[in-house]
C-alpha cells in the first residue's frame, strides 16, 4: 500500500518517511489510536517503503517488484500475525491457516474492524483469538533470512489478544530481535497489551482523521456531494469505518437503531412481555455484534442528552437517528441519563466478561424502565 492512498494523517506519514530516510528505525513499534484512523493501512505502507528499491521522498515507487509483491500482500519477507478463530479440527490453528482469506480481506479493504474480519471467514460467533502455537511461528518465521527485502516485517494485529505462551515468546524475540528485522504491533487497546511488550515497543498514537481529509476521500471514493461526504465527515468523528457505513446506510446500523428505538419504548413503557422478547432478540446476537449493539445505544443516549441543547452542531448524528432524537430527548435529562449510561457501560462490562447475556441484559433493561418512570413522574 502506498502512503498516498492512506486518507489524511499526514503528520504521521511524515514521521514514517523521516525514520527511514534518516535510518533511526526502531525495531519494535506499537500503532495506536481511535478506530478508523488508519492503523493497518500506514503499517503496510510503512511496510512497502522500507523494503522499495526505489523509494522517493514521499512514497515508495510503486513500481519496483518489492512493491509489486507488497500490494499483494505476497512478498516473502512480510508476515502477519493476528486473532484467527478454531476450525472443525484437533490442529493448533495459527494465522497461516487464514492467509488466503486474510490477503483477500486486506486487499478489498484496509479500512475494518475485528467483527468486519471474522465475518468475512464466518466466524461470527467465534471468541478470535492469537493461540498458543503462533509463539513459535513467529520465531520460526523470523530466524529465516531476508528473501529479497531489506527488512523482515512483522505486522501483529490486535497484539492484546494473544495468549500468554505466544506473547512471552514475542517478549523473547523482541529482547533479542533477529537482524533487519522490524516488528509493527497494531492495538485500539494498548492498554491490554502485556506490560513487559509495551515498555520494549515505541508508541506511535495515531489521531483520529482530520474531517477535511475524511470528507475529500468520501466523496472521491463514494461519488456523493460535498455535503453529504462533509456531513458523514463529521458524524463519524474521523473514523473512516463508522463513515463508510454512514454513507452506505449500513444494514447494522439501521438495525442498532430499530433495536435502541425498541429498547427505549419498551423500557418507557414497562411491559414485561415487550422487555423479554427485546432481551431474547438481543441475547441472541453474536457476542462482538452485542457489544457493538450496547456501545450503539450509549453514544445514542448521549446524543439525546446533548440535543436538549438545542446546538445541532454538537449532536453527532445521521439525519434519521435525529429524527428519533428529537422525539426522544425531552425524555433523557439530567435526573437520569448518567444512570441510564452507567447501566449500559455495566451490561457491556458484564459481556465482555462472558456473563449470560439474558440476565445481563433483562437486569439492565429493568433498571431502565425503573429510572424512566422514577424520574419521569410515572410512579
Amino acid at each position: 500500500m502506498l502512503f498516498k492512498d492512506i486518507v489524511g494523517q499526514q503528520s504521521v506519514k511524515k514521521h514514517l518517511i523521516s525514520m527511514v530516510r534518516e535510518e533511526r528505525i526502531s525495531h519494535a513499534q506499537l500503532f495506536t489510536g481511535p478506530p478508523g484512523a488508519g492503523q493497518i493501512p500506514l503499517a503496510l505502507a510503512f511496510a512497502q517503503y522500507v523494503n522499495c528499491k526505489n523509494p522517493g521522498a514521499e512514497d515508495a515507487c510503486g513500481e519496483c517488484s518489492a512493491c509489486k509483491k507488497m500490494s499483494r500482500l505476497v512478498h516473502p519477507d512480510l508476515h502477519f500475525v493476528f486473532p484467527v478463530v478454531k476450525k472443525n479440527s484437533s490442529k493448533p490453528v495459527v494465522s497461516s491457516d487464514y492467509m488466503d482469506e486474510w490477503r483477500r480481506f486486506i486487499i478489498q479493504s484496509p479500512y475494518f474492524n475485528e467483527r468486519e474480519w471474522f465475518s468475512f471467514i464466518g466466524a461470527e460467533r467465534g471468541q478470535g483469538m492469537i493461540y498458543t502455537q503462533e509463539g513459535n511461528e513467529i520465531i520460526k518465521k523470523l530466524n529465516l533470512k531476508t528473501f529479497e527485502g531489506k527488512y523482515k516485517v512483522m505486522i501483529i494485529w490486535q497484539p492484546e489478544k494473544m495468549h500468554n505462551f505466544a506473547a512471552n515468546k514475542l517478549l523473547k524475540i523482541l529482547e533479542e530481535p533477529p537482524p533487519r528485522t522490524l516488528f509493527v504491533l497494531v492495538s485500539d487497546y494498548p492498554a491490554g497489551v502485556l506490560p513487559t511488550i509495551l515498555s520494549r515497543t515505541q508508541q506511535l498514537k495515531i489521531p483520529k482523521i482530520d474531517e477535511a481529509s475524511l470528507a475529500e476521500a468520501l466523496k472521491s471514493t463514494f461519488g456523493i456531494t460535498r455535503e453529504e461526504a462533509e456531513t458523514a465527515a463529521r458524524i463519524s468523528r474521523g473514523n473512516f469505518i463508522e463513515a463508510r457505513d454512514i454513507i452506505s446506510n449500513s444494514e447494522e446500523k439501521q438495525f442498532f437503531h430499530d433495536m435502541f428505538a425498541s429498547a427505549m419504548r419498551n423500557a418507557f413503557s414497562g411491559k414485561l412481555d415487550a422487555i423479554n422478547d427485546w432481551v431474547d432478540r438481543a441475547a441472541a446476537l453474536p457476542r462482538e455484534q452485542l457489544k457493538n449493539l450496547l456501545l450503539y445505544c450509549i453514544d445514542i443516549l448521549r446524543e439525546s442528552y446533548i440535543a436538549n441543547y438545542d446546538i445541532p452542531e454538537l449532536v453527532y448524528a445521521t439525519p434519521s437517528e435525529n429524527k428519533f432524537i428529537g422525539n426522544f430527548k425531552s425524555f433523557v435529562n439530567d435526573r437520569n441519563v448518567q444512570q441510564m449510561v452507567k447501566e449500559y457501560e455495566l451490561a457491556l462490562a458484564h459481556i465482555e466478561q462472558n456473563g449470560n447475556a439474558k440476565l445481563v441484559l433483562f437486569d439492565m433493561s429493568m433498571k431502565i424502565s425503573g429510572l424512566f418512570r422514577l424520574t419521569n413522574n410515572l410512579v
